[in-house]
């Protein structure tokens, strides 16, 4: 654990995760159930697109480049080891092909920066509204059905700079659902349910995986809509201390166990929680224990979103329907069903 630390708060210059993926991250007195085998690891391959326009203005550099954002191949890298080292091996993403974009993408209405109108306004900082991209143009440029429908890809990541209109997720395809965004509509001609993420190069990998957390919520909230009370496990998952006094469980992407407000990941207070039991799925008979930031990296992002992501369930089995591995849905929303 001590190793894991020193990776996620040293210079961050290797991505390489200095302990074995198949280390448990577990509390000293818990033990998995051996009765319940994890599933086979799945693959899942995607296409990488990534705006990053040359500004000639400014001696031939990227947007990214003269601003000094971060390096997407890097930020995927790292994004990739960490879910599936969250998922305990079980999801492996591969970039099968990253095309780079010089240019900005076309807004919904049709506007689109130029390098000079984005420069202006960046040093304004007034922006182009509505800010949202056009998604259809983005689908038929780079043929996502077509790749999707002949299975050479699964899902999409879009990186690009601020503004860049992109949703944190969005899901595409006939019977494509909420995905903390509105269904795409105009993709329902695709047999296969897909995401498109949307990655701002000039943020880090704890805001990749925390939009993860949010396609992973709107996900999981559509596999249990038709459970209730105790029998609705995502619901008792992401349960926190502020709307649940003293039966904290894991919280959720904004609120950590003890959080009492968005965002509250370094909050001290120690609170009582069963987010233990987790661990030991499909039994929650856990005795309750306190706990405090020092759980999940004292306020950083990235280790909060580890923390949470890292508690979901991930072995065969299943109750009502419902798979014991949350993680099958969240990768590939063609298993939730319609």
């Amino acid at each position: 654990m001590l190793d894991w630390l020193r990776w996620l708060f040293g210079s961050g210059e290797s991505s390489a995760r200095p302990h074995p993926l198949e280390q448990d991250w577990l509390p000293p007195d818990q033990t998995r159930l051996a009765d319940y085998p994890r599933p086979t690891p799945v693959k899942r391959k995607v296409l990488m697109i990534t705006h990053n326009p040359v500004l000639r203005s400014q001696g031939g550099k990227t947007v990214r480049e003269y601003f000094r954002w971060n390096d997407p191949e890097f930020l995927a890298k790292g994004y990739i080891e960490d879910v599936r080292w969250c998922s305990q091996g079980y999801a492996n993403y591969e970039v099968v092909e990253h095309r780079v974009v010089d240019g900005f993408p076309v807004k919904h209405d049709g506007f689109r920066y130029d390098e000079l109108s984005y420069l202006h306004a960046w040093k304004q900082r007034q922006f182009h509204q509505p800010d949202g991209v056009d998604y259809l143009a983005l689908v038929r440029e780079f043929e996502m059905v077509e790749l999707i429908e002949r299975r050479e890809i699964d899902e999409v990541w879009l990186f690009g700079h601020p503004y860049g209109g992109y949703y944190e997720s969005i899901m595409a395809g006939r019977g494509a659902f909420w995905c903390n965004a509105p269904p795409l509509a105009g993709t329902e001609n695709c047999q296969r349910r897909f995401v498109i993420m949307g990655f701002n190069f000039e943020r880090g990998v704890g805001e990749m995986l925390e939009d993860l957390g949010h396609r992973a919520e709107s996900i999981l909230y559509r596999v249990f809509e038709r459970t209730h009370s105790q029998e609705n496990l995502f619901e008792r998952f992401t349960r926190y201390d502020l709307k649940y006094p003293q039966q904290a469980e894991c919280g959720n992407v904004h609120f950590a166990p003890n959080s009492v407000r968005d965002y509250d990941w370094g909050n001290p207070r120690p609170v009582w929680s069963l987010c233990d039991q987790w661990y030991r799925f499909p039994r929650l008979d856990g005795t309750p224990r306190m706990v405090d930031a020092h759980e999940w990296g004292g306020g950083d992002i990235r280790a909060h979103q580890l923390w949470c992501l890292h508690h979901f369930q991930h072995i065969t089995g299943e109750t009502d329907g419902i798979a014991w591995n949350w993680w099958q849905y969240v990768i590939d929303p063609n298993t939730v069903p319609f």
